[in-house]
C-alpha cells in the first residue's frame, strides 16, 4: 500500500505552477488553463512528462516523498464542455490521466513514497467563486471525475484552489464516496481570507465538522505574505498540512490583469516558507503554485527538509 502524506509525517514535495509553467516557460496553448487537453496530443503528453520528471528527481535529491498530481484541475464537466469535450471523451483523458501519472512512478523507480493524486479544481473561476454550489450540488458535481480518477487507479484526491466553503465540503463527501483519502485546500486574498470573506480557519473547521476524514487542509495559490499573519490561530494552524504558494506578492485580481509571469524569487520564497514552520507543527508537504517552477521547489526543500527531519 502507499504511503500518504499525514498530518506531522515525513515530508513531502509537489510540483509546481503546472498551467504558468506550460504556458511561460515551454510555450504551449492550455484553451481555458485546461492541462489536460496536452494529453491528446503527443507533442504535449511529452511537454508534461518532461515537466513532471523534473520534480520527481528533486524529490529523489531530496530523499522525500511526491505528491505526483494528474493534469485534472480543469477536467470536470463544465470546463469540459467549454473547451468542446463531450463527457465520454473526458472520462477518457481524466483515466489517462492516472495512468500517465503511474507510468511515470514506474519509470522513476523512486526510493521514496509516490502517490498518485487527483486534483480537483473549483467549477468555477479560480480567483472568484461566481454562481455558488450548495455542499449537496458540490458533491453531486464532482462525483463523477473522482469516480472516474478512482477507477483509474487514483490514490488520493486535492481540492486545489478552493474558494468557498460549499464546494470544499462538497468534493470531500464525494472523495469518502468514492473510497479516497481528501485533502482540501483554500486560496486566500491578500488579507488572508476566502474571496467569500470568511476566515480561513472558519472555512477549515466547518469543512472537517461535515466531512470530518479530510486528511489535512493545504493553502495554495497565494504569497505566504498574504496568509501567515493568520497562522497564529493554533487550532487552524494543526489542521494546515501542506503549502502550495505563488510566487508573486501580487493580488488574484493584479495576477489576473497581468501580461509576463511573476517569478518573484525562489530563494526568498523558501525563506518565507521556511520562516513558517515553526506555526504549523503537522505541515507534511511543500510546493508551489502559479509563478514558481523547479528552481522554486529547490530552494524550498533546501530551506525546510533539514529542519522538518530535526
Amino acid at each position: 500500500m502507499t504511503t500518504l502524506p499525514k498530518l506531522g509525517g515525513a515530508p513531502f514535495l509537489t510540483d509546481a505552477g503546472l498551467e504558468t509553467c506550460l504556458i511561460f516557460h515551454d510555450g504551449f496553448e492550455l484553451p481555458q488553463f485546461a492541462s489536460f487537453t496536452l494529453l491528446d496530443d503527443p507533442a504535449g503528453t511529452e511537454g508534461l512528462c518532461a515537466y513532471y520528471r523534473k520534480f520527481l528527481a528533486l524529490a529523489d535529491q531530496h530523499q522525500a516523498g511526491f505528491v505526483l498530481d494528474a493534469p485534472s484541475w480543469r477536467a470536470s464537466p463544465d470546463w469540459g464542455a467549454a473547451i468542446g469535450y463531450d463527457r465520454a471523451q473526458l472520462g477518457d483523458v481524466n483515466a489517462r490521466g492516472i495512468e500517465l501519472i503511474a507510468e511515470l512512478r514506474r519509470e522513476q523507480g523512486h526510493s521514496n513514497p509516490v502517490v498518485l493524486n487527483l486534483p480537483v479544481g473549483p467549477r468555477g473561476d479560480g480567483y472568484s467563486p461566481g454562481t455558488m454550489m450548495t455542499a449537496a450540488e458540490a458533491r453531486a458535481y464532482h462525483a463523477w471525475q473522482i469516480g472516474v480518477a478512482a477507477d483509474a487507479g487514483a490514490e488520493m484526491i486535492t481540492a486545489l484552489t478552493m474558494t468557498y466553503l460549499e464546494e470544499a465540503q462538497g468534493i470531500a463527501l464525494a472523495a469518502a464516496d468514492a473510497g479516497l483519502p481528501a485533502v482540501v485546500s483554500f486560496t486566500v486574498e491578500t488579507d488572508g481570507r476566502l474571496p467569500t470573506g470568511m476566515s480561513l480557519a472558519e472555512a477549515v473547521k466547518r469543512t472537517d465538522d461535515t466531512a470530518g476524514d479530510v486528511a489535512y487542509h493545504m493553502i495554495n495559490c497565494a504569497h505566504p505574505s498574504h496568509f501567515a499573519a493568520v497562522l497564529d490561530d493554533a487550532e487552524l494552524a494543526a489542521r494546515i498540512g501542506g503549502i502550495r504558494a505563488n510566487a508573486s506578492r501580487m493580488s488574484h485580481a493584479e495576477l489576473d490583469e497581468a501580461a509576463e509571469l511573476d517569478e518573484g524569487n525562489p530563494d526568498e520564497l523558501g525563506g518565507e516558507y521556511r520562516a513558517m514552520l515553526g506555526a504549523l507543527p503537522g505541515l507534511c508537504v511543500l510546493g508551489g503554485c502559479c509563478g514558481t517552477d523547479h528552481r522554486h521547489i529547490d530552494a524550498i526543500a533546501q530551506a525546510c527538509l533539514p529542519a522538518m527531519r530535526i
